[in-house]
C-alpha cells in the first residue's frame, strides 16, 4: 500500500481495553483497508524491473541461493555503484595517456606510488574496519531484540493466567489482552525498523494494524502531503541506483518537514507494554516474582536495543575522516596514470581502471555498510528480522498455556529409552535410579549414537 493513502484518526468515544487503558479502535475506525497478509516491504521504493530491483535495491534476500562463484555475482556487489567512477577514471587515464603519447610525456617517479599506497592502505583499512564494526553492532542489537521479544512473549503467554475458572467472559478478556500485548512486542520491532529508516509515521502497511488502537504522537502528526513521496525523474532514479551523491535525497527530509511533534514511537509502545505488565501484576494474574522481574527486564532490554541502534545510526564516522579519506583516495587514483605511463604505455588505461576499481570499490563498501539500517543491498534485512519475530510469536501463541500433565504423562513420553512414562511409573524409585546410574556408568561408544536403547541398563 502506498504512503499516499489517507490515515484517519481514532473515533471519538473509543473504549478502553481490559488491561492497557488505551483507546481501542472500533469497527470502521479507519477508511483504509488492509491486505490479509501485511507486507514488510515498502514497494514504493522498488522499481518494477526485477533485474534492477535485484541489483540496486536492498537489503539482499538472504534466503536466495546462487550457484555462481563469488567473483561472477552481481547481486550484492558494489559493481553497479562503481560504473560512474570507473568511467570517469577510464576517461581521465585515456586523456593522460594520449597526451603523454602524442604531445608530451606526463610522468612522475613511481616512488610516489609506493609512498601514497601505504597511506591509502591505512586509510581504507581504517574506514572499512570502522564501518564493519558498526554493521556488526547493529546486527547484535537486532539479535538482542529477537531474544528479548521471544522471552517477553513466552513469559506473558505462559505465566500470565487466564481466569476462565472464575468467569468465562473474564477469561476471554484476559486472553485478548495477552494477544494485544504480544502484538505490541511485534509492533515495537516494526516501529523501530521504520524509525531507523527515517519513516516517522504509523500509516505503513506492516505497522498500522498493530498500533491503530494506541494514542501516539506519530499518529497525531501524520500528514499525507508530507508522507506522500514525490515522483522521481528518471535521471534522479538512475542517479540513486548508481550511487551518485548529487542525486541522493536527504533521508531526514520528512522528519524536518513535519509541523508537529513526532514523538518516539518505539518508546511509546514500550510504555504501553509496561502498563500491561503492571496491570496483570495488580490483578494478580501474573504473581511469580522472578518472572515479573524477568518480564520487566525484557522490556528494559528492548529499550537498550532502541538506544543502541539510535547510537549507531546517529554517530557516523566523523566527517573530517570521511572527507580526508575520500580526498586522498581520489588524489591517489588520479595520480595513477602519471606514474604508470612510463612503464606500461597504453596498458596504463586498463591498469588505472583495475587499480581504481580495487581502491574505490573497497572504500565504497565501507560507505555502504556504515549505516546498516538503510536500503542498500548489503544492509541488514530488518524486514526479515521483523518477520522472524512475528513468526515466533505466532508459534508461541499457537497453543494454549502448557500444563506439565499434558505432556509428561503421555504414553509417547519415554523418560528412559525405551520404556514409556507409564511403564516406568509402575517401577520403584530405586529401579529408576539404578537405571540412571547404569546410563551414566556405561561409556558412550560411536555405535551407541544410532542405538540409544543401548545406553540404558534396563531393569
Amino acid at each position: 500500500m502506498s504512503p499516499s493513502s489517507t490515515h484517519s484518526a481514532p473515533p471519538n468515544g473509543a473504549k478502553k481495553g481490559p488491561h492497557l487503558g488505551v483507546q481501542a479502535a472500533s469497527t470502521g475506525a479507519s477508511s483504509r483497508t488492509h491486505s490479509p497478509h501485511p507486507s514488510f516491504k515498502d514497494h514504493s521504493r522498488v522499481p518494477s524491473n526485477n533485474l534492477a530491483r535485484e541489483y540496486f535495491v536492498g537489503p539482499r534476500d538472504l534466503e536466495k541461493h546462487s550457484k555462481l562463484p563469488y567473483f561472477l555475482r552481481m547481486s550484492g556487489s558494489i559493481t553497479p555503484r562503481m560504473i560512474v567512477p570507473i568511467l570517469f577514471v577510464a576517461g581521465w587515464s585515456t586523456m593522460i595517456t594520449c597526451i603523454s603519447y602524442f604531445v608530451h610525456a606526463l610522468v612522475v617517479d613511481s616512488l610516489l606510488l609506493t609512498v601514497l599506497g601505504i597511506v591509502i592502505g591505512l586509510a581504507i583499512s581504517f574506514r572499512t574496519s570502522s564501518a564493519y564494526e558498526r554493521y556488526i553492532e547493529g546486527r547484535k542489537y537486532w539479535s538482542l531484540c529477537s531474544q528479548a521479544s521471544r522471552d517477553l512473549a513466552r513469559h506473558i503467554w505462559i505465566h500470565a493466567n487466564e481466569r476462565h475458572d472464575v468467569d468465562a467472559e473474564l477469561g476471554k478478556q484476559d486472553l485478548l489482552a495477552k494477544i494485544t500485548a504480544l502484538n505490541l512486542i511485534e509492533a515495537f520491532a516494526v516501529a523501530l525498523k521504520h524509525k531507523l529508516q527515517f519513516e516517522p509515521f504509523t500509516h505503513y502497511d506492516d505497522l498500522e494494524h498493530l498500533i491503530a488502537h494506541l494514542h501516539t504522537f506519530a499518529h497525531d502528526a501524520y500528514d499525507p502531503v508530507i508522507a506522500t513521496p514525490k515522483k522521481k525523474t528518471p535521471w534522479k532514479t538512475a542517479g540513486e541506483y548508481l550511487g551518485l551523491s548529487m542525486a541522493a535525497s536527504n533521508p531526514r527530509k520528512i522528519i524536518k518537514q513535519s509541523k508537529k511533534n513526532l514523538g518516539n514511537l518505539p518508546l511509546e509502545v514500550l510504555g504501553y507494554l509496561s502498563a500491561y505488565v503492571e496491570s496483570i501484576i495488580q490483578n494478580e494474574t501474573f504473581t511469580c516474582g522472578p518472572i515479573q522481574a524477568m518480564a520487566m527486564g525484557n522490556i528494559a532490554q528492548l529499550n537498550e536495543v532502541m538506544t543502541g541502534t539510535e547510537r549507531v545510526l546517529n554517530t557516523p564516522l566523523p566527517v573530517a575522516y570521511s572527507i580526508a579519506i575520500s580526498q586522498i583516495t581520489w588524489i591517489y587514483v588520479l595520480a595513477l596514470p602519471f606514474q604508470l605511463y612510463d612503464t606500461l604505455k597504453w596498458v596504463t588505461i586498463p591498469g588505472c581502471i583495475v587499480g581504481a576499481y580495487i581502491i574505490l570499490g573497497i572504500s565504497a563498501i565501507g560507505r555502504e555498510i556504515e549505516n546498516p539500517f538503510g536500503n542498500d543491498t548489503n544492509d541488514l534485512p530488518m524486514d526479515s528480522f521483523c518477520k522472524q519475530i512475528q513468526a515466533e510469536i505466532g508459534i508461541i501463541t499457537s497453543k494454549p498455556q502448557f500444563k506439565p500433565s499434558d505432556f509428561i504423562q503421555k504414553e509417547e513420553n519415554k523418560p528412559l529409552f525405551e520404556l514409556s512414562h507409564n511403564a516406568w511409573n509402575s517401577k520403584s524409585t530405586d529401579d529408576i535410579r539404578i537405571s540412571l546410574r547404569a546410563r551414566s556408568d556405561r561409556p558412550l561408544k560411536r555405535d551407541d549414537m544410532d542405538a540409544p536403547e543401548k545406553q540404558i541398563g534396563m531393569v
